[in-house]
């Protein structure tokens, strides 16, 4: 009796793994589907010019975008979509803004500036520690982010975009750019951030003057410890400096470390242990001359504009200096590959 419930339970597993499987593949048709329906060209990386001149302080958008810490912002909506606490506003430019609180608002901020001076697409995103939101009810999340008077704390503020329209989602494992060096380079700065929510919902795709720019656009959960539920943390200095980069070299390849698999006891949740297991594999047997490539890059930028990266994003001086020592030993070791 005893076996054959045992028996029961494993093929019960297998069918619900195989239908797991099915779906994942369907969606994975779709998104290429869509990717491969691009009315102009696809990028997934440009040359952001000379990389020693890039302000890492303000990033992709400039001091000219910044947001006005004192000035005037008006709540719109709560969005209750997403994992973390966020809401819209208003500044008193008539500027949209998407506010993230949470432990995603400083990593998400760093992490952009490093994508962008690497070349990749990213969102305008500032943090700020405080802002003041007119009209702000009580949150449904992230009310113990919020003082009275609608002072709000530690937020990364989104600005909105007024041109591209998004195209939907874009798969790790099915999209125009498998094989290619600039793919290949994505893959590297998401293990070299330690940056571990690698979900296919993550990554987007807009179409923006005649191009299909594919870009990821929440990286919120890096600067920390990569793993399984309960372990893995974002934002956290020593948890980024105490961390694994490399897994293994070989003549042609190499493996970043990027744990994600769930405890195996919670496979019963087949689809999330799939997903989750599955991104393991995005840092995993990548060409050697592709991440040098993306070393070389980087290498190029100074101590100061490193520093930059983070102090951007709200990070006191001694973690900053952490954080920065460990971005800097792993540009050199993906340069010395």
């Amino acid at each position: 009796m005893r076996r054959t419930g045992v028996t029961q339970y494993g093929i019960l597993m297998l069918a619900l793994a195989t239908l797991s499987a099915g779906v994942t593949a369907q969606k994975a048709d779709t998104t290429a589907r869509k990717a491969g329906a691009a009315s102009g060209p696809e990028r997934i990386w440009r040359d952001p010019g000379r990389v020693a001149g890039l302000d890492l302080l303000y990033g992709a958008g400039g001091k000219a975008h910044a947001p006005d810490p004192a000035g005037t912002f008006t709540f719109v909506k709560e969005d209750m979509n997403a994992s973390s606490p966020k809401f819209d506003v208003i500044d008193g430019q008539g500027v949209a803004w998407k506010v993230k609180l949470g432990q995603e608002a400083q990593p998400e901020t760093a992490a952009t500036r490093f994508l962008w001076a690497a070349g990749y697409f990213v969102d305008e995103d500032y943090y700020v520690a405080e802002l003041t939101v007119k009209g702000l009810p009580a949150l449904h999340r992230g009310e113990e982010h919020v003082s009275p008077g609608g002072l709000v704390h530690g937020a990364r503020l989104e600005r909105k975009r007024t041109s591209g329209e998004k195209h939907g989602d874009w798969d790790w494992f099915a999209n125009p750019f498998l094989g290619r060096r600039e793919l290949n380079g994505l893959r590297v700065m998401m293990s070299l951030m330690n940056s571990w929510d690698l979900k296919t919902v993550n990554n987007s795709i807009y179409e923006v003057d005649g191009e299909r720019h594919y870009a990821v656009t929440d990286v919120g959960a890096s600067f920390g410890k990569t793993g399984a539920a309960g372990s893995r943390t974002k934002g956290v200095p020593g948890d980024y400096e105490d961390s694994k980069f490399i897994a293994k070299v070989t003549r042609d390849r190499v493996d970043f470390v990027l744990h994600s698999r769930p405890f195996f006891l919670s496979a019963f949740a087949v689809s999330n242990y799939r997903e989750r297991t599955k991104m393991q594999k995005i840092t995993k047997h990548i060409p050697r001359a592709d991440a040098r490539w993306l070393g070389r890059r980087l290498s190029m930028l100074s101590d100061h504009q490193i520093r930059d990266g983070f102090r951007a994003a709200g990070y006191g001086p001694a973690d900053v200096a952490a954080l920065a020592r460990t971005m800097r030993q792993r540009i050199a070791a993906l340069k010395a590959l």
